[in-house]
């Protein structure tokens, strides 16, 4: 199989971690006979610097005429000042939008390797933490209107939220798949006590429902979802939800299972193609020591291997390699404990590379 695969390796840790996953590519390539051609492309905070502009048209491009996106991690507080419509995270949702991507696949999944380092309950962790999130990525209040108006000291902002009932639907197929293909329970978070347009997502899951027979659907407040997910994860198979609730439940799952360092996540749309990313930012704290965790990027990897490439086994393998990792007592500094054996970004990457063979 030939594959190309457009990389942004971003600002802060971004060429560091993504760096450790090209690696473990190259290593799958190797072992099961294909080929990946990478076409680097600037975005984000790098991409202000030297094109002045967050993702330049000409970068897009190149992100469109792959066969999938890889990227590690955009912005800092380098950027914090220039103004709104070109800051970093701007490349993203343009990239997001020109890719049509609507769909923000999160796993929560606690690895049991690292069930201590759970801020939740033993007794809670004990039962079990493996869902998934659904987002839509495309639409609601990121995408709406947003203007200031009025003088200093009396100015209004407002913001659109907004969802089409196409838009509504194509998100609660993607969930309603993918219950299907797990424990077939879906969980719609919205906010219809308040907000129109959760009113309008309601309709519409369960007009869907109807469809979907042998998926068994619920429906929940998002405020309360927030408190249940600390309180139960393991009532959950799969949420959907629409854009800033997934952004901020998803956070928060990614954090009840140790670290938000462990976690990848895809998003796709109509195509096979996708922008496959760990969900964590840029760290610029760390970044250049060599510290922090790819492994939340090697695992995007193998998302990319799966759903975008339809390569199972392989993904498997990356997947298995983490666990050996893991089972081995190897830990980078975001997941160490007492007794554990402590390494860099780097030899993460090397050892997960062994164990792959």
């Amino acid at each position: 199989m030939n594959k190309n695969i457009a990389i942004i390796r971003g600002d802060g840790i971004g060429p560091e971690i993504t760096e450790q996953a090209l690696k473990v590519l190259d290593r799958i390539a190797s072992k099961y006979g294909h080929t990946f051609v990478y076409t680097d492309v600037d975005m984000g905070g790098c991409a202000i610097d030297k094109w002045g502009e967050p993702l330049p048209p000409e970068m897009l491009d190149k992100c469109l005429t792959a066969d999938s996106v890889l990227l590690g991690a955009v912005g800092g507080p380098k950027w914090n000042d220039v103004p709104a419509a070109m800051r970093p995270e701007k490349g993203l949702l343009k990239l997001r939008s020109g890719m049509g991507v609507y769909s923000n696949n999160r796993p929560a999944k606690i690895w049991p390797q690292l069930a201590g380092a759970s801020p939740l309950k033993k007794s809670i962790v004990d039962k079990g933490i493996d869902f998934i999130i659904v987002r839509e990525l495309i639409g609601g209040i990121y995408f709406g209107e947003h203007k200031t108006e009025g003088a200093e000291g009396s100015a209004v902002a407002t913001d659109i939220l907004k969802y089409s009932e196409e838009e509504i639907e194509r998100i609660g197929r993607i969930g309603f798949e993918t219950a299907r293909k797990r424990k077939k329970r879906l969980c719609s978070v919205e906010k219809s006590n308040v907000l129109d347009s959760s009113r309008l997502w309601k309709k519409v899951m369960h007009r869907l429902a109807g469809e979907y027979g042998d998926i068994e659907l619920s429906d929940m407040l998002v405020d309360n979802c927030a408190m249940q997910i600390v309180k139960d994860p393991s009532q959950f198979d799969v949420i959907v939800t629409e854009n800033m609730f997934g952004d901020i439940l998803s956070d928060e799952a990614s954090m009840i299972t140790g670290s938000i360092g462990m976690i990848p996540s895809s998003s796709l749309g109509a195509t096979s193609r996708g922008l496959y990313e760990p969900i964590h930012g840029s760290a610029p704290d760390i970044a250049g020591t060599d510290t922090a965790n790819p492994i939340g990027t090697i695992l995007s990897a193998a998302m990319m291997l799966r759903y975008s490439f339809d390569l199972p086994k392989e993904a498997d393998a990356v997947e298995n390699a983490v666990g050996a990792f893991l089972d081995a007592g190897y830990r980078t500094a975001d997941i160490m404990s007492e007794g554990m054996k402590r390494v860099g970004c780097s030899e993460c990457g090397r050892l997960i590379l062994e164990y792959i063979d």
